[in-house]
């Protein structure tokens, strides 16, 4: 299948060779009107959101991105009800972008800072875990993808700590492999699968290859977009344009005790967001590397 799709109703009457720069007007009708993300499901599919809305069929298993913005450290994301399908979307009820202390656009705020919140407090959520919980909020790209769009990528709590084996990971620890060997999430093209040996969703990531000068090239342009950035600071709700707050905020500060973080739950290390990606030559895609670009022509389609 051809990464170039058309949306036109005739073909064969293109005057220009290429993709046009977007125009002034095209500018002012498209900004801050589109959000992008790329949702992560429990049956094991990622969908793409636009504005909230799926557009294409879901993809299974397993998709390719180049990770090209991250925050330095893990986010934190508290929503007061239990999560209901069916319910109207809402914003959280509590978050904090840097895991500190809320932000201020949370209608629930829980405590005066993450250290001493009691849904900090290991056994405050359901089967003895927080209920506040850690979270990761990239921006990507997506190989191949000709419309260079930048897609946020949520990783849930459970993907994000723990140890990996072989050059497949769960995502800090990933981060720290990338490093040791010389790379970067913004180097590389990252295979993001969900874990089929877990009891519950989880995702695992691996480096498939470095990027091409191309690919270099866009993770640059990308880098100097303020969207990419923007997606690591706005939740996946806010994301899909949800305004509605959750049943019975208010401004209401709670302290607790200070948090007992056990081993295996501490916040890790600051990742490598902001390094320059470094120029690499140019490589060829490995044989059966599985890329979410045909998905996208896929959902373009539809």
């Amino acid at each position: 299948m051809s990464n170039e799709v058309s949306i036109f109703k005739q073909e064969g009457q293109v005057a220009h060779q290429g993709r046009r720069e977007p125009t002034a007007l095209g500018k002012t009708l498209t900004a801050n009107s589109t959000s992008r993300r790329i949702q992560t499901n429990v049956n094991g599919t990622f969908k793409r959101m636009i504005n909230g809305e799926q557009i294409g069929d879901a993809i299974r298993g397993q998709i390719d991105v180049i990770i090209v913005a991250a925050l330095p450290n893990v986010s934190r994301t508290y929503y007061e009800a239990a999560y209901d399908p069916n319910a109207t979307p809402t914003l959280p009820d509590c978050w904090s972008n840097l895991g500190d202390k809320p932000e201020a656009a949370a209608k629930n705020p829980q405590a005066t800072s993450c250290a001493v919140c009691p849904q900090n407090v290991k056994g405050s959520g359901s089967n003895g875990s927080r209920a506040c919980r850690y979270q990761r909020r990239v921006a990507v790209l997506v190989p191949g993808d000709p419309q260079k769009d930048i897609y946020q990528l949520n990783i849930p709590a459970k993907s994000l700590f723990g140890k990996g084996t072989g050059n497949t990971h769960p995502f800090e620890s990933y981060n720290k492999f990338l490093v040791a060997n010389g790379e970067s999430a913004d180097t590389v093209v990252t295979n993001v699968a969900y874990n089929l040996n877990a009891d519950t969703m989880e995702l695992v990531f691996t480096p498939m290859r470095q990027i091409t000068d191309e690919e270099y090239a866009d993770v640059v342009k990308a880098q100097e977009n303020p969207e990419a950035q923007r997606y690591t600071m706005i939740t996946a709700a806010q994301a899909d344009g949800v305004t509605a707050q959750p049943k019975g905020a208010q401004t209401k500060m709670q302290l607790g005790a200070a948090v007992d973080d056990d081993a295996g739950d501490e916040p890790p290390a600051a990742s490598p967001e902001k390094a320059q990606p470094r120029r690499k030559a140019s490589v060829e895609t490995p044989e059966g590397a599985q890329s979410l670009a045909g998905a996208i022509n896929d959902w373009t389609e539809n």
